[in-house]
C-alpha cells in the first residue's frame, strides 16, 4: 500500500469545425463548437482535451431508461504527497474504490456513487439505501445516437481523498483513537487555486487517467505542515483520478472464513433465506485462472505482476525485489506456475496507471508507516490493483537501533552485524509483508509465537548474545512461512473441476486448525490491553514470558557496552541519547505481550464442530509467571543508567532543527542535561501502563471471582507494591515507588476501571498512606513517606496527586512519530 509502459499514441488530432475527430463519432450540428480546438482520443470512452481551455470532454453513452449512462469503477491517488508522516498523504495514497454511475437528469448530468453493499433479492443493489451524489454539471451536448457530452474537469477539484480533514487533525492518522481534530486548524479546498490537469490525460482501452491539482488553506497550518510546506497556508497536491471498465462477469467470490481471515468485502444481502445471515463477507483477491484448469500445476492467463518504483535505489532495490519474490513459491505450491511475479518499473511508465500493481517508495521529513492498498470491486472483493507505499526513512531508523546495539564500527564490516545489511533483511521482510496486504492477506500477530510463520506479522529483530555482546546474524527470517504458504492455497487454491470450491477451501482451513497454526488479528494483537497472550507487535519467542526474561539480559548487555563506540569517527556525541532510547526500551514490545498473559483469555477463531470453540483463561501458574516476569522490570537496577554514561549523554547538540533527533529523546534536567531519574520514570511507565489497564483489571476480578486459584486484583496491586515501595532503597527506588503509587491512584480514578475495582484500588492506597505515616529509613525516605502519606489520607490531596502525574517524563514515541502504535523497528 505501476506502470504506464510507453504506449504509442492513440489518434488525437485538433478538432475543427470542417474535421470530425478521428476515431470518434462527429458531432451533430450545434454540437461541433463542443469540440472546438480539442484533441480527441478514444479508448474506454472518447475523450476530447481541450488544454487551452481547461475543458475534458467525455462522450458517454445513450443514457437508459433509468437515466444511467455508465457503470465504473473509480479510484482517486495522490499524485504528490505532503511528506509528513501523521496526515498519511504519501504519493501513492489511495481513496476508496468506489461504483460510479453516471446520471442523466434532465439538462444535467450527475455523477454518483452506487450503494453495492446492501442488496436485494436477486444480487441487485437495494434501492431502499442511500447513494452519493457527488458532482453533478450541465450536458455540454447531446449527439445523434444519444450520446452525452460533459465537461469533468469541475469534478476533479472535488476533495475525494480527504484531504482536509487529514490537514486539519492531528495525532495518530490511523484510527487507533489517538487522531483529533485541532481547534482553529480547518483545512478548506481553495477553487481558486485548484485546476484540472487536461495534459496529463491519458486513455486506455479499460481505463482513464487523469490528474488535477489542488490547493488546500488555512490561516493556522499547524506544525506539521509548516515543517514541509513553502508557505504553510496554502498546501498543494496532485491528485490522480482513474475510471475503469467494470470487471468482465465470471469472478467467483471465496466466502471469508474467521479461522484465515484475510482482507474482506462486506455484503448485506436481503435475498438470503429465512434463517440465514444478512451479512456475508468476501475474501478479497486476483482473479487468478489457469490456462489448463484440470491440470494440478498449470501457467495463468493473467499473472499478478508488481513493479517496484524506480526510486527505490540500490541496495534497497535489490532486497526488496527479492524479498516480495518470495511470494512466487506460495503462488507455485499452490499449482500456480509463474503466476507471481516483480520487476522493476520500466522507464517512463505511469506508477498510477491502474493496471499496473505498484510498490512505491516514498520520502517524508520523518520516518513513517508503511501500507498495502487495494482497488477492488465493491461487489465481488475481486482485487483489480495493488498499491504499496514504502516510507524511505524507516530503514535508516533501523540502522540507528542497530548501530546502537552492536556499535557503528561493524558499518562496512560486510559481516551478519553488519547494520545495513540487517536492515535490508527487515526490508526483505517489509517489501513482502505490505504486498501481502495487497494479494488479500491480514496480519497474523502470532505468528512469531510459531518460528517465523508469517512474513504477515510484525517481527522484530532475532537479538542474540554470543560472547555477552548483542548478535545480530539471525535477526530476520529468509522467506515465507508455513501460515503464508497455507494461505495462499486457501485464497487462491482451486479444486479440481467439478469439485465443490467452497467444501474444498473449508477443508483446508480445518487443516490449519488442526495443524496447531495459530492466528491473532489486529484487533487482538495491537492494542496492549487485550486478553490474548499470543497476540503483539515486534515480539519474539514460542513463550512470550520465558523470551521477556531472556530480552531483559539482551537489553543489560546492550546498555552494559553502550558508549562511544556506538558513534562513527567524526560522529556528533549528541547523538548518543538518541541511539540510547530505544537500546533502554529495548524491552518494551516483549513486555507488552508478555502481560497478555495476565487476566489473559486463549480464544480463538473457531467455527462450530470445528474444534477449539471455548476461550479459555491463561493457566494461573502461567499468570503467575508472566506477573514475575513484568514487575522484574521495574526492579531499580533494570531502570538505573550506569553512572559512566551519564556525562556522555549530556553532549551538546548543535545545528539546524532536525525533528528525526528532536523527537526521540527522553525530557532532559534542562538544556543537554541526561536526567537518568527521567529514563527510570520512562521504563517504569511502559511497565505500569501494561499491567494496571483498566480492562486488564477488569478480567483479573472476573476470572479471580469465578476461580479462586486464578490471580485477582489485589494480588496485582500487591505484588506491585511491594516490588515497587517496599523495595525504595534510593532516590531511583523512590522514584520508581513514586510512579506506582501515582498510577494507582489514576486508575483508581479511570471511568473505564470497574467500580468495584476501583474501590479496590482506593483501599489500597487508603492502607499505604498508613503505612507510610509510621516512617522509616534515612531522613530522605522519612521525608518521602511522609509527604506521600498526608497526600494518600486526604481525598482532596490524593486527587491533586493524580493530577501530578504529567511532572514525570512521556515516553518517546516508537512508532513513526505520535500516537496509536509504538514502533522502533515497524514493519505494517
Amino acid at each position: 500500500m505501476t506502470g504506464r509502459f510507453l504506449v504509442s499514441a492513440v489518434c488525437a488530432v485538433v478538432v475543427m469545425a470542417v474535421a470530425p475527430a478521428m476515431g470518434v463519432a462527429a458531432p451533430v450540428a450545434g454540437a461541433a463548437d463542443v469540440f472546438r480546438n480539442s484533441v480527441a482520443s478514444d479508448g474506454l470512452l472518447p475523450v476530447h482535451v481541450d488544454r487551452n481551455a481547461g475543458r475534458i470532454l467525455l462522450t458517454l453513452p445513450p443514457a437508459g431508461a433509468d437515466g444511467t449512462s455508465g457503470r465504473f469503477l473509480f479510484a482517486v491517488a495522490l499524485r504528490t504527497g505532503l511528506g509528513s508522516a501523521q496526515a498519511v498523504l504519501d504519493r501513492g495514497k489511495l481513496g476508496d474504490t468506489q461504483l460510479l454511475a453516471f446520471r442523466r437528469l434532465g439538462g444535467k448530468l450527475a455523477i454518483q456513487f452506487e450503494n453495492p453493499r446492501f442488496r436485494a433479492a436477486g444480487g441487485a443493489a437495494s434501492a431502499d439505501f442511500a447513494t452519493s451524489t457527488v458532482w453533478m454539471g450541465d450536458i455540454a451536448a447531446t449527439l445523434p445516437d444519444g450520446s452525452i457530452v460533459i465537461d469533468i474537469s469541475s469534478f476533479l477539484t472535488t476533495d475525494m481523498v480527504g484531504i482536509a480533514a487529514s490537514l486539519s487533525r492531528e495525532g495518530d492518522p490511523y484510527g487507533n483513537g489517538g487522531a483529533r481534530d485541532v481547534p482553529g486548524r480547518s483545512f478548506r479546498l481553495d477553487p481558486r487555486l485548484s485546476a484540472a490537469d487536461p495534459a496529463s490525460m491519458k486513455i486506455f482501452p479499460d481505463n482513464i487517467e487523469v490528474d488535477a491539482v489542488q490547493t488546500y488553506a488555512a490561516d493556522n497550518p499547524g506544525p506539521e505542515v509548516a515543517n514541509v510546506a513553502p508557505d504553510a497556508r496554502q498546501v498543494s497536491f496532485g491528485v490522480h483520478y482513474s475510471l475503469v471498465r467494470l470487471p468482465a462477469p465470471g469472478f467467483v467470490p471465496r466466502a471469508f472464513d474467521p479461522r484465515i481471515g484475510g482482507i474482506g468485502t462486506q455484503a448485506v444481502d436481503f435475498g438470503v433465506p429465512l434463517g440465514g445471515d444478512v451479512v456475508r463477507d468476501y475474501a478479497n483477491r486476483f482473479r487468478l485462472e489457469k490456462l489448463d484448469p484440470a491440470a494440478v500445476r498449470s501457467r495463468v492467463k493473467k499473472p499478478i505482476v508488481y513493479y517496484l518504483d524506480r526510486n527505490a535505489p540500490e541496495p534497497v532495490r535489490s532486497a526488496l525485489i527479492e524479498g516480495i519474490g518470495w511470494w512466487g513459491k506460495a503462488f507455485d505450491a499452490a499449482g500456480y506456475i509463474d503466476a507471481f511475479q516483480v520487476k522493476l518499473l520500466p522507464e517512463g511508465a505511469d506508477p498510477l496507471d491502474v493496471r499496473y500493481n505498484m510498490v512505491n517508495w516514498v520520502d517524508r521529513a520523518t520516518r513513517g508507516w508503511s501500507y498495502g492498498q487495494q482497488i477492488d470491486d465493491p461487489r465481488t472483493g475481486e482485487i483489480v490493483k495493488g498499491m504499496v507505499v514504502l516510507g524511505s526513512l524507516r530503514v535508516r531508523q533501523d540502522i540507528q537501533i542497530f548501530e546502537g546495539l552492536v556499535g557503528a564500527a561493524k558499518i562496512g564490516s560486510g559481516g551478519p552485524n553488519y547494520p545495513v545489511q540487517v536492515a535490508l533483511a527487515r526490508l526483505r521482510e517489509l517489501g513482502a509483508h505490505e504486498v501481502g496486504h495487497t494479494l488479500g492477506f491480514d496480519h497474523n500477530f502470532a505468528a512469531s509465537t510459531q518460528e517465523r510463520a508469517s512474513v504477515m506479522d510484525y517481527p522484530a529483530p532475532r537479538i542474540g548474545l554470543v560472547a555477552g555482546k548483542p548478535d545480530l546474524s539471525d535477526a530476520y527470517g529468509v522467506g515465507l512461512g508455513k501460515w503464508d504458504m497455507a494461505t495462499v492455497d486457501w485464497l487462491y487454491g482451486e479444486p479440481v473441476p467439478g469439485a465443490d470450491a467452497q467444501v474444498a477451501a473449508d477443508a483446508k482451513a480445518a487443516a490449519v486448525v488442526a495443524a496447531g497454526m495459530r492466528y491473532v488479528t489486529d484487533a487482538a494483537g495491537r492494542a496492549g490491553d487485550t486478553a490474548s497472550p499470543w497476540g503483539g507487535l515486534w515480539d519474539d519467542g514460542a513463550d512470550p514470558v520465558a523470551e521477556l526474561g531472556r530480552m531483559m539480559q539482551v537489553r543489560r548487555a546492550a546498555i552494559d557496552n553502550f558508549g562511544l563506540a556506538m558513534l562513527a569517527p567524526g560522529e556528533p556525541v549528541a547523538n548518543l541519547r538518541r541511539r540510547f532510547v530505544p537500546i533502554w526500551l529495548l524491552h518494551r514490545y516483549q513486555l507488552a505481550v508478555a502481560a497478555k498473559a495476565i487476566g489473559g483469555v486463549d480464544a480463538t477463531f473457531a467455527v462450530n464442530g470445528g474444534g477449539h470453540e471455548a476461550g479459555l483463561p491463561v493457566a494461573p501458574e502461567v499468570q503467575r509467571a508472566a506477573l514475575d516476569s513484568v514487575l522484574a522490570t521495574l526492579a531499580p537496577e533494570q531502570l538505573r543508567v550506569p553512572a559512566r554514561l551519564v556525562p556522555l549523554l549530556s553532549a551538546a547538540h548543535a545545528g539546524s532543527d532536525n525533528r528525526q533527533f528532536d523527537t526521540e529523546l527522553f525530557a532532559t534536567a534542562g538544556g543537554p542535561v541526561f536526567d537518568a531519574l527521567a529514563a527510570a520514570d520512562v521504563g517504569a511507565e511502559v511497565a505500569m501502563g501494561a499491567l494496571l489497564a483498566p480492562k486488564r483489571l477488569a478480567r483479573l476480578q472476573l476470572q479471580h471471582a469465578a476461580d479462586a486459584k486464578a490471580p485477582g486484583v489485589e494480588e496485582v496491586i500487591d505484588r506491585l507494591l511491594a516490588a515497587t515501595v517496599g523495595a525504595r532503597a534510593d532516590a531511583l527506588g523512590r522514584r520508581i515507588a513514586y510512579r506506582s503509587i501515582v498510577k494507582l491512584a489514576q486508575a483508581a480514578r479511570n471511568p473505564a476501571t470497574p467500580p468495584d475495582v476501583a474501590l479496590a484500588l482506593d483501599a489500597r492506597l487508603f492502607d499505604l498512606g498508613g503505612a507510610l505515616a509510621k516512617g522509616g529509613g534515612d531522613a530522605a525516605d522519612r521525608a518521602w513517606a511522609a509527604s506521600l502519606s498526608r497526600k494518600l489520607l486526604d481525598a482532596g490531596e490524593r486527587e491533586r496527586l493524580v493530577g501530578e502525574l504529567p511532572r514525570a517524563a512521556a515516553v518517546p514515541p516508537g512508532d513513526p512519530i505520535g500516537g496509536g502504535e509504538d514502533d522502533w523497528m515497524p514493519l505494517g
